[in-house]
């Protein structure tokens, strides 16, 4: 992925030119990872661009900035605003949206609140995270041997900058290892998530997938898969996953923001089901991408548009 530097940031209130959006090499952020960030997407719809879940997006911003303890100069509503602004002046009709609060430059030493809290939106041009024939195809992932951090060492609850070298870790060892993707077990040996996604497993007509306990971040497409399965009458069971249970499945997916729904094609280079989109997962993405390209009535209120 290729960025368009022609367009704008929006970087502490004010608007800047791509290549001016910069931070100080001394920045906290630099030397300890005190960051949070969203991933948003604006979805190009019959009824003309819409962002989808924005409030809930900006809620987790800020719940995760609470977390720790930084102070965001702008309510939510007006952040929410700035999102909306950023896509209108780059001329985005869909993008990705990258709003992230950091600890700038002041002083440098492990604690961090003498140091003044900055806050970006970046909009850009992004396709299907995985590729565009994940979609469909699926993908070939491997169980990790890093594992998700346990719930008294990092916050899993808080979209942090820091637990992404966690997920980086995960990854470099998933491609290293001809894998598209990695699935990562929580601090007791059950199924956690992946590198940057939730996961479903169908067993049986049901659903599985883990609950926020096993050091997940809850995520938003998540929750909006949870609540389509449901109102098509499946079965969606928050539970433990133990790792065999990825094994025998009769389909899993993924969810999140950048990978929407795709679906696990094998795990361990052990097929799922029978290596092709399973039917609930086909059920459930079009459910779900009937909506964000206004083709279904939006019951949920998903979408705010431009």
């Amino acid at each position: 992925m290729a960025f368009d530097e022609s367009g704008k940031i929006w970087f502490n209130g004010e608007f800047v030119d791509w290549k001016e959006a910069s931070v100080h090499a001394l920045s906290h952020v630099v030397h300890y990872g005190s960051s949070v960030f969203e991933g948003i997407r604006c979805y190009e719809t019959k009824k003309g661009s819409a962002v989808f879940r924005l409030e809930e997006h900006v809620q987790r911003l800020y719940n995760s900035a609470k977390i720790y303890r930084m102070g965001i100069p702008y309510t939510q509503e007006e952040f929410s605003e700035a999102i909306m602004d950023t896509i209108k002046i780059n001329n985005l009709s869909e993008c990705y949206i990258r709003p992230a609060i950091f600890r700038g430059y002041e002083e440098l030493g492990v604690y961090p609140l003498n140091c003044p809290v900055e806050c970006l939106i970046a909009v850009w041009a992004w396709g299907t995270y995985l590729g565009a024939e994940a979609i469909e195809q699926g993908v070939d992932v491997g169980v990790s041997t890093w594992r998700r951090m346990a719930p008294d060492t990092m916050p899993n609850m808080a979209k942090a900058g820091s637990n992404y070298m966690n997920s980086q870790l995960a990854k470099m060892e998933a491609v290293s290892n001809g894998y598209d993707e990695a699935i990562m077990l929580d601090y007791q040996g059950m199924v956690s998530e992946g590198s940057g996604e939730n996961i479903f497993l169908v067993n049986d007509g049901d659903l599985y997938t883990p609950p926020r306990a096993s050091s997940l971040l809850p995520g938003i497409t998540r929750d909006s898969v949870i609540t389509l399965a449901n109102q098509m009458d499946l079965t969606v069971k928050e539970e433990e996953v133990p790792r065999e249970m990825l094994y025998i499945a009769d389909e899993i997916f993924l969810t999140g923001t950048a990978a929407e729904i795709t679906p696990i094609r094998s795990v361990d280079r052990i097929i799922v089901g029978s290596g092709v989109r399973g039917e609930i997962t086909r059920k459930i993405q079009e459910a779900f991408f009937a909506i964000l390209e206004g083709k279904k009535h939006d019951g949920h209120n998903w979408l705010t548009f431009i």
